[in-house]
This record gives structure tokens, C-alpha cells and sequence, in this order.
């Protein structure tokens, strides 16, 4: 029997287990431990939706286009997005598709390349703060700013990188296609690295943008639009905690709406680590959604159950 909709973002750093095991082979292996406890998930009754982030490998694509620049055209940044989702789908769907053939489950998966459109005016794009791609010295970083339009900035004594935008999500153009998908039963792959960054033209027509969406708050905007029972954020941490790494830390096993964003209100969660996933998960709960979970990978069966993870509902 169904238990419904769940949506499960899952983050691209979970595919590096540390510095020594970065290769393909590595990845997918640390991609098929999350799908094995995603599979958990589907035996228990959901029906799946797998997002997930990609910014170490949009890191390593960028890397190689820069690396071959002097023979090879250089890699814009959204279709370094397409590259990532495209990989790291085939890796999740590859995984999903061996545990329903050991568990005897009739189930098939499909990886979706997902657009996610943004707004141009969104003013992200006026203060772009997020850094991608390699360090440079401050001469090519002055050539490329001049010459390609960059934005770059020192980083703390490294070197330079450039910045681009994180706006925010307000569309989905392929929801329709991952509802039909998930009402016909078919666990899906999608929104990757929180979809890939376009705008609509005055004339209607889509175009790519060089930006980095939240996959939290992509992942929470579908989980909207296809009408999610449950939305949950698979993270390093069993559970969300205030008064992170102080003596009086404190583990939380529920929190309601109210609850989450007073505590984020409060400063209690990292900026670039927690207070993202809080705040995905309030925009999920402000939209209509019944309820989301935080835990790590491992954890989720168990945390389907009530025996861990951080449940954060409307009341």
C-alpha cells in the first residue's frame, strides 16, 4: 500500500566520501549506499523522487574545461549543470535499478533533466556570491573579468575565483512530466544541483543562465508542485541541533513551523549548511506541505519509523 509522495534531496558532497576517493568508480559507489537506503524507503511504500546537489562535480567538469581551454571550447555553466545531472541520474538510476532487481521489485526508475526557471531581476544577479571553478592568479583574474564578463573576488588569501548568482527558483518546467512519471508508479531522478538555471524571454522562449540554484530550495519547490506528502533532506547529520557544538547542544527530534523559523530567527543554524535546508523546509510547510524530515542517509528507514532523525511539521 502507497504511503505517498516523498521527496528526497540528496546532497552531491554524499557521493565523496573524502579527498582519497573521488573517481567515477567512487562516486557511484557512495551513490549506490544513499539508493540502498532510499530503496528502504520504497519497500516501506513511497513513492520516490531523488534530487540531489552536484557542486563537487560541477567543480570537476569546469576543472577539465579548463584545463583543455587550449584546444577545446570552454564549458558554459548551465551546461555544466545538464552534464552533472545527466551523470550523477545514471549513477542513482543504475544503483536503484540493481537493489529492485535484488529485492525481486517490480520497479523502474527515470532520470529527468530538470529546468528550473529563475527571474532575471531576481536580485542574486546583482550580488552574486557564490564561487565556482579554480583559483587564479589576480592577473587572470582581471583578464577573464575583463574579457568574459566575470565577476571575481580574492578568497581569503587563496587566490581568485569568480562568483556567480543563487537565485532563487520559481518554476519548474518539467513538473507536469515528473508527476506523470510518479503517478505511473516510476520512482524518479531529478531537479539536480536544484535544476538547471533558466530564464523565460520576452518572447516566451527558455535560455540557460550562469548561476547555482539551492538544490534545498529547488527540491522544496517541487515537493510543492507535485503536491509531496513528505520532503526530507538527507544530510551528514542524524538530527538538526541548537546551540550547535556549544556545551548546551541540543538534539531535536521535532520541531514544528513556528519552532524552525524563530530558531532561525535566533542564528542557530550555519549559513551554507543548515539554515538553507530550515529554510527550504518552511517555504515546503508555508506552501501547503504536511511534513519533512532531516537525517542522514543511513538513518531514513529508521527515521521513517520515529526511532531518529529531526521531523519538522506544521503544528
Amino acid at each position: 500500500m502507497s504511503k505517498g509522495v516523498a521527496v528526497v534531496a540528496v546532497g552531491g558532497n554524499s557521493l565523496i566520501k573524502d579527498n582519497n576517493r573521488k573517481t567515477v568508480q567512487d562516486q557511484y559507489e557512495a551513490g549506490a549506499e544513499s539508493m540502498h537506503h532510499i530503496a528502504e524507503m520504497i519497500v516501506q511504500g513511497w513513492n520516490v523522487v531523488v534530487t540531489h546537489g552536484n557542486g563537487p562535480q560541477v567543480g570537476f567538469i569546469l576543472r577539465r574545461s579548463e584545463i583543455s581551454s587550449h584546444e577545446l571550447h570552454e564549458v558554459p555553466l548551465d551546461y555544466c549543470g545538464a552534464d552533472s545531472q545527466g551523470a550523477i541520474g545514471y549513477m542513482f538510476a543504475r544503483a536503484l535499478t540493481n537493489e529492485f532487481k535484488n529485492r525481486k521489485m517490480d520497479k523502474q526508475v527515470a532520470a529527468v533533466v530538470t529546468q528550473t526557471v529563475v527571474d532575471r531581476n531576481d536580485e542574486a544577479f546583482q550580488h552574486p556570491t557564490k564561487p565556482i571553478g579554480s583559483f587564479m592568479g589576480e592577473e587572470e583574474a582581471n583578464r577573464r573579468a575583463a574579457e568574459d564578463g566575470w565577476v571575481v573576488v580574492e578568497d581569503a588569501g587563496r587566490g581568485w575565483r569568480r562568483v556567480v548568482a543563487s537565485p532563487k527558483p520559481v518554476d519548474i518546467l518539467e513538473k507536469d512530466a515528473i508527476k506523470a512519471l510518479i503517478d505511473a508508479g516510476i520512482i524518479v531522478v531529478g531537479v539536480g544541483g536544484g535544476g538547471i538555471p533558466v530564464v523565460r524571454e520576452p518572447n516566451g522562449d527558455i535560455e540557460g543562465v550562469e548561476a547555482v540554484i539551492d538544490k534545498d530550495f529547488g527540491s522544496s519547490l517541487l515537493a510543492t508542485m507535485i503536491g509531496a506528502d513528505l520532503f526530507v533532506i538527507s544530510t551528514a547529520v542524524e538530527k538538526v541541533a541548537i546551540n550547535f557544538n556549544k556545551p548546551d547542544q541540543k538534539w531535536l527530534e521535532s520541531l514544528t513551523l513556528e519552532e524552525a523559523k524563530k530558531y532561525a530567527a535566533e542564528g542557530q543554524f550555519a549559513k551554507g549548511s543548515m539554515l538553507p535546508k530550515i529554510e527550504a523546509i518552511v517555504k515546503f510547510l508555508e506552501n501547503g506541505g504536511k511534513k519533512a524530515l532531516i537525517t542522514n542517509p543511513e538513518n531514513i528507514g529508521r527515521a521513517l519509523k520515529g526511532e531518529t532523525g529531526t521531523w519538522i511539521t506544521r503544528d
